[in-house]
């Protein structure tokens, strides 16, 4: 496949292949030396190497556009290629001319991707979004001043001599102030209280 779509995309004379090769250590580092605009991958390469490869490549060209073709048409990877940051995605039945105007199209600033999984990332987003209204409303609901103010000092990783000394209060009012947030937030502990706090600070 990738001789063939690299033959291809020569063929069409407004393309030029950087490199063809099969996935191997360190490959990530001839791709940032190449300065190629467009990485292709199929999804089998990039479950060789975990996602690190394209988190390294990323690292290497943060301008770099990554398209990958999914191999097993499986919505988990799709839905972990667009995290990770690809912008074009095909699923194995495309047609070559599919792939190659998806590539251009790339190239142009457009993102790609099956009309078939759009239904899927939408929902994802609304399940985000959900998990992100919730953790708002938990964090903004049902606490008073003095339990809101501790939220960020919470964050930020202070015990409760820290806060204490920082608001001039005993470390006995703190620490039950931070049992009246756990109950009302509904976390077991304070690094659930982190964690929404920072999903909460991530939508903001």
């Amino acid at each position: 496949m990738r001789e063939t779509l690299a033959k291809l995309l020569i063929k069409r004379g407004d393309f030029d292949v950087c490199g063809v090769s099969p996935f191997v250590p360190d490959i990530s580092r001839s791709i940032g030396a190449s300065a190629a605009d467009v990485l292709i991958l199929d999804s089998v390469t990039a479950c060789l190497s975990d996602g690190a490869l394209m988190l390294e490549t990323f690292s290497q060209d943060p301008d770099i556009k990554i398209v990958l073709i999914d191999m097993d048409n499986d919505p988990e990877v799709f839905l972990d290629s667009v995290r990770a940051g690809v912008v074009g995605y095909f699923l194995k039945d495309a047609s070559a001319a599919e792939v190659i105007s998806g590539i251009q199209a790339v190239v142009n600033g457009w993102a790609i991707c099956p009309p078939q999984l759009s239904l899927t990332l939408f929902r994802a987003f609304s399940r985000q979004r959900a998990a992100v209204q919730n953790s708002r409303t938990k964090l903004e609901l049902g606490l008073t001043r003095r339990q809101q103010q501790l939220i960020p000092l919470i964050a930020q990783g202070l015990t409760n001599k820290q806060i204490a000394a920082q608001l001039n209060l005993s470390e006995g009012t703190i620490k039950n102030h931070i049992h009246g947030i756990l109950r009302k937030v509904g976390a077991s502990d304070r690094l659930q209280v982190i964690d929404m706090t920072r999903l909460y600070s991530a939508s903001r």
